[in-house]
């Protein structure tokens, strides 16, 4: 069994606004007082992981040992099917420095090239660490298939590039409130929920 979560401030690991207000959205039904590590002016520690899970384990533990708070961290990617997996724990790094995605993406369709494999998906990895040491860990995942050229300004990093299963938007232009609904950020978040928070 998951454990409960009690406490009523939650740090969350992450120095991106936009992941920062998707989980502050997803969580706001419990009532919390969420900060983020940015502004505890925490550091970003380097991600060393080899998978989703350790890196998401190695940000939650920086952020408790730097704030004494339990934390939550998420660790996500696209990964792409014709390319092995890639661009994978390395998603943002193929933004290079000033996280560029319109590079990011235009990478990801020159390395694609003519395959007619686009298939990929995007993993979420929510890990949930508290000051005593215990964390918990969730995945969730959402297929779809790689367009180019990009299609739509919302979202962030490959949103634009990604149509999912069953529909005719990309992440780009699904209106935010349904891609919260859907997205392999929402499915890890409804395990979390569902393990550490219902009934808390």
């Amino acid at each position: 069994m998951p454990r409960r979560f009690s406490a009523k401030r939650l740090v969350v690991a992450s120095h991106n606004k936009g992941k920062v207000t998707e989980i502050a959205d997803l969580l706001s039904p419990f009532n919390l007082d969420i900060v983020s590590v940015a502004e505890l002016a925490l550091p970003e520690p380097e991600e060393t992981g080899k998978t989703f899970v350790a890196n998401a384990v190695l940000k939650a533990e920086a952020a408790v040992q730097g704030s004494g708070l339990p934390c939550l961290a998420d660790d996500s990617g696209l990964a792409v099917e014709a390319l092995d997996g890639d661009p994978g724990i390395y998603s943002a790094r193929w933004a290079g420095p000033n996280r560029d995605f319109n590079m990011a993406m235009a990478l990801v369709n020159e390395k694609l090239g003519e395959n007619s494999n686009r298939r990929a998906y995007f993993i979420s990895v929510l890990s949930l660490a508290w000051p005593d040491g215990h964390v918990e860990n969730f995945e969730g995942r959402i297929y779809g298939t790689m367009v180019w050229p990009p299609r739509g300004a919302g979202g962030f990093g490959y949103d634009p590039t990604f149509l999912p299963d069953g529909y005719e938007q990309t992440f780009g232009e699904i209106p935010y409130d349904e891609k919260q609904k859907i997205s392999h950020r929402a499915v890890a978040f409804q395990k979390l929920i569902d393990g550490c928070f219902q009934g808390s």
